[in-house]
């Protein structure tokens, strides 16, 4: 016996759990007093034997109890027990804020709930809910379907298996298939809190908003069906034709077509090929401008099958020409930049990428490696290829240096240099122009070193193939011929000889890893000429 009852109170608990919780689950009820008054019937029926002290009444019946009035074209008015059944055009009307209309009516007068079949409609104020089946308390001023219905407020429908509308908040609650649609958008969700004073719906669950081509999808949101401001806060994902935006918290605007992400942001567009990642990121749909800060990391995988992986403190992508043919992108990124590819890394204080020219501009102390060759200057561009570096053009105190070996290195400085790559990766050619000093290690044929160069010159031309010297051209040069081991220090390492392996990115994950030079190899500052102003 102790078993059964066991079973029955889990089952009785069970039961209660399936169903969403109402206001008349979660509140104690009280009773009233006062009694049903018959206001008008055409025919009236009573005997005390054959119908329990029930009076049935017909042709347009009125029936009114506590501030509520119903008409009616039949019913049944039990004295007793305070309730009453009605037939044919139910009309309720409390107020002059609500009606309720339908075919059939089972009121109780001791408890003030009305439970209203077939063809059902509840108007209050501007809103209008229709269903088959409403049960309505007034005691709460809450109405609840629960076999399918929908609420009309204004331009937005909203339906559902089961929903619940309370008069005196006009605040809405929705379950099971709940679809919300209006001229601008359509949502489906499971659950839904909607309140049609400020139009701010609450949305729990694998929930999914649809606005011509784009998608919202979310599991937890907050969104204004005026305003068309959304707030998403659990597995959010918004999909703008060929970019995805993601991020643990998101905030967006339709109308303007801003989006603000928090905590695990990325930025992906597949059209074009990049992905802008950190843990704060701010974009523009109309405009394609986009910006990430904290642990901010932008991916480029248009130029070939190697990615471009670059980090700073701050990025900000730009986007011109958007929806042509032409459309490129420039990325600006800005304190402690670091880039890594598998043919070249970089490091500098600022970097500016355009895909439109392939071009990477590097500001104050960058540094550029490739291979085992660094390159060094005031201003550095280096152009790409789908796989490789194209060239790499240096502004001021050009400095490159080749490591040989730990003790050996070629090196060139000049004012400003060139440098070509062959499809290998390998360099072809550099340009040197203005101070140009050479140190050269010509390798013998079994790959060993016997003796180095030194030369000064105005400009030159040097060219390599499989990484050997194999010409060079000065117009006017002076230079100098030393055994192995024999030169000078100042004619061993040129002014400026730094190996900064220490700062170079080793890998994708390490552009996040800031290592600055250290004290006493920054470039000197240099004074620029400024063009005199003009006297009039």
């Amino acid at each position: 016996m102790r078993k059964l009852l066991f079973y029955i109170f889990a089952l009785s608990i069970c039961v209660a759990y399936a169903y969403p919780d109402t206001a008349l689950q979660r509140k104690k009820r009280t009773h009233t007093d006062e009694r049903i008054v018959l206001k008008h019937a055409d025919n009236l029926r009573f005997s005390e034997s054959e119908m329990n002290g029930a009076q049935r009444l017909s042709g347009n019946v009125v029936l009114s109890h506590a501030g509520m009035v119903m008409h009616c074209d039949s019913a049944v008015l039990y004295n007793a027990s305070q309730t009453f059944d009605a037939f044919g055009k139910v009309h309720i009307v409390q107020g002059d804020t609500l009606t309720l209309k339908g075919e059939r009516l089972h009121y109780d007068g001791e408890t003030q709930i009305a439970e209203m079949r077939k063809n059902v409609v509840m108007t209050h104020r501007k809103q209008v809910l229709r269903t088959d089946s409403l049960n309505y308390d007034r005691m709460y001023n809450v109405g609840y379907y629960f076999d399918g219905g929908e609420l009309i407020d204004g331009d937005n429908i909203l339906k559902s298996d089961w929903g619940e509308y309370h008069t005196d908040t006009r605040k809405a609650t929705f379950n099971y298939n709940v679809q919300l649609t209006n001229p601008k958008f359509r949502l489906v969700t499971d659950t839904m809190h909607y309140n049609t004073i400020n139009k701010w719906t609450e949305i729990v669950g694998k929930s999914n908003i649809y606005s011509g081509k784009d998608r919202i999808y979310t599991e937890l949101a907050y969104y204004n069906t005026q305003t068309e401001k959304v707030r998403l806060l659990k597995n959010n994902a918004l999909y703008n034709g060929t970019r995805t935006m993601k991020g643990d918290t998101v905030y967006y605007n339709k109308r303007t077509g801003v989006m603000e992400a928090f905590k695990n942001v990325s930025c992906v567009d597949v059209k074009n090929k990049n992905i802008l990642t950190g843990d704060y990121a701010w974009y523009n749909e109309n405009t394609g401008e986009a910006m990430a800060t904290k642990h901010a990391l932008a991916r480029d995988f248009s130029q070939g099958k190697d990615t471009l992986f670059v980090h700073a403190d701050t990025l900000r992508m730009y986007s011109y020409n958007l929806k042509t043919d032409s459309a490129y992108r420039v990325l600006h990124g800005y304190f402690h930049a670091r880039a890594y590819r598998t043919d070249m890394q970089m490091v500098a204080d600022s970097l500016v990428f355009t895909s439109k020219e392939r071009k990477v501009t590097l500001y104050r102390d960058p540094i550029v490696w490739s291979d085992d060759r660094q390159i060094v200057g005031e201003e550095i561009n280096a152009f790409l290829n789908d796989s490789t570096i194209d060239s790499i053009y240096v502004d001021r105190q050009a400095l490159t240096i080749e490591k040989l070996d730990s003790v050996h290195y070629n090196q060139v400085a000049s004012q400003q240099m060139r440098t070509y790559f062959n499809d290998k990766g390998e360099v072809v050619e550099n340009q040197a122009i203005g101070n140009v000093m050479v140190v050269n290690y010509p390798l013998e044929k079994d790959s060993t070193i016997l003796y180095q160069n030194y030369v000064e010159t105005a400009k030159a031309r040097m060219f390599m193939t499989n990484r050997k010297l194999t010409k060079i051209w000065a117009p006017a040069s002076h230079g100098y011929f030393y055994p192995l081991g024999m030169a000078p220090s100042e004619r061993t390492q040129l002014p400026g000889f730094a190996w900064f392996d220490y700062i170079r990115p080793l890998s994708p994950d390490d552009v996040f890893n800031w290592r600055g030079k250290k004290e006493g190899t920054a470039l000197k500052p240099s004074i620029r000429r400024i063009a005199p102003l003009q006297k009039l």
